[in-house]
């Protein structure tokens, strides 16, 4: 059965399933090749009669995951996320689209429409997609909440800095175009969801990893304001967690410089017209000596003046981020974690920059945030409550998962599955049949374990 939805650009003919409907690679932008290759995103074309919104879209151009090899440690991503190629769509620089789930006619939908949680995944702003299996707006749509979930632009493509780019553009900005993209997304969100029976006055930005560092991004930009109304950070939002910082522009002309030497370009019209699938092996190649030379990731948000003013730090401690609802926190075998010193009561800097977020908040005068510790060691192997692991609990997608889940998972996914979308209702967690959470406040550092 289908289901039919009339937006401001044309008409969208999505599909109706058990208990809500989906559409499937919405654009939100033009297509971004040719000449608008590493130029911010424009607004996409309409178009006439009907568009089939049924099949999950293009994923930007990215390295395909793969186990780690034999003998090397990590957790193995392609096993727990990536090991169906049918659940992988083609990559494209076509990739600028949005899946939205809706709840249907049974779900009672309040004044001014339903919640929107408006999901950036992770991935290292190198990989991932917003259909991936571990998420889907199902539970989320049963719980009266629509689910957004978002494309955008990775790697080289998105996070590239270089002078002549920011030469040309009207902003004097380079190096943040996946960023560009996301508030793009949000604000064919706030123009459009009206038409799906959402509230455009109640979209609550979520991520994970890459995902959160784009929600604190966007939170700590000036070109935010007046879309949000919550914000949500899993593993990768903090203050002083001393682990994800903009980069200056110094530091991206570098990474920048040397993309454009491996890639064997001599200007930026040169590097415009060589194919996408070589610019891929060029991020990998530059991804590899970046992590051989200590340096981390090559690409990630840019302090450049127009998206970014200042560093995340200065930005968060000075109150200078939007006064809305914030829920954020960590795993408890999460990246940087060290079981000796967890063992003896010593946390992340992930964990403590969570709470050194909300702290913060109420210093300023506004409510704390809802600070969680996701701490269930997952069965089936010894990654335990590893980076990434919570998500199979709040999308509550936990019969998709190859691990041996038992009884007490599909507890705490119900657990924590309504604690998401109540937040994304009325910026609390709690709830009905829910243990009281309470904030993380400057007279009780309160901490929700979920386990």
């Amino acid at each position: 059965m289908n289901e039919m939805i009339q937006t401001k650009y044309g008409a969208l003919r999505g599909v109706k399933k058990d208990g809500y409907s989906l559409f499937a690679g919405v654009p939100y932008a033009k297509a971004p090749v040719g000449e608008l290759r590493w130029k911010a995103p424009e607004k996409p074309e309409s178009w006439e009669g009907e568009r089939e919104a049924v099949k999950f879209p293009h994923i930007a151009w990215q390295n395909p995951q793969t186990p780690p090899a034999p003998g090397m440690p990590g957790i193995n991503y392609y096993q727990e996320f990536y090991s169906n190629p049918e659940d992988i769509p083609e990559r494209d620089e076509d990739c600028l689209y949005l899946n939205i789930w809706v709840p249907d006619e049974t779900v009672k939908k309040p004044e001014g429409g339903f919640p929107v949680a408006f999901w950036i995944h992770g991935g290292a702003f190198m990989g991932g997609y917003g259909s991936e299996k571990e998420f889907d707006g199902e539970t989320y749509a049963k719980n009266g909440v629509i689910l957004v979930t978002v494309n955008y632009r990775l790697g080289a493509f998105g996070f590239l800095y270089l002078p002549e780019l920011a030469q040309e553009d009207k902003n004097g900005s380079s190096g943040n175009y996946g960023i560009l993209d996301q508030i793009a997304a949000l604000h064919w969100v706030k123009e459009n969801i009206a038409a799906f029976g959402g509230n455009p006055e109640k979209v609550t930005i979520m991520g994970q990893s890459a995902g959160a560092m784009s929600v604190q991004t966007i939170v700590c930009s000036p070109l935010s304001e007046g879309l949000l109304m919550g914000a949500v950070m899993q593993s990768g939002g903090g203050l002083y967690n001393h682990i994800f910082h903009g980069l200056s522009i110094e530091e991206a002309a570098e990474t920048g410089k040397r993309f454009m030497e491996i890639a064997g370009a001599e200007s930026l019209a040169d590097l415009r017209k060589i194919p996408a699938e070589e610019l891929v092996a060029v991020n990998g190649k530059l991804m590899m000596e970046w992590m051989m030379a200590g340096k981390g990731f090559p690409f990630s948000p840019v302090i450049d003046g127009y998206l970014l003013k200042k560093g995340y730090d200065e930005t968060i401690a000075a109150g200078e981020i939007p006064d809305i609802h914030y829920l954020l926190g960590s795993c408890g075998d999460d990246i940087w974690c060290r079981p000796e010193n967890t063992a003896a009561g010593i946390y992340s800097s992930l964990y403590y920059g969570c709470i050194n977020w909300s702290l913060a908040e109420q210093l300023h005068g506004r409510a704390p945030a809802y600070v969680y510790y996701f701490d269930r060691k997952l069965p089936g192997n010894e990654d335990g409550a590893f980076h990434s692991a919570e998500l199979w609990y709040t999308f509550h997608t936990l019969s998709r998962c190859w691990r041996p889940m038992e009884e007490h998972d599909y507890a705490l996914a119900d657990t924590m599955s309504g604690y998401w979308a109540n937040f994304v209702k009325t910026g609390d967690p709690n709830g009905e049949g829910l243990p009281q959470w309470n904030p993380c406040g400057v007279e009780d550092h309160h901490v929700q374990i979920l386990k």
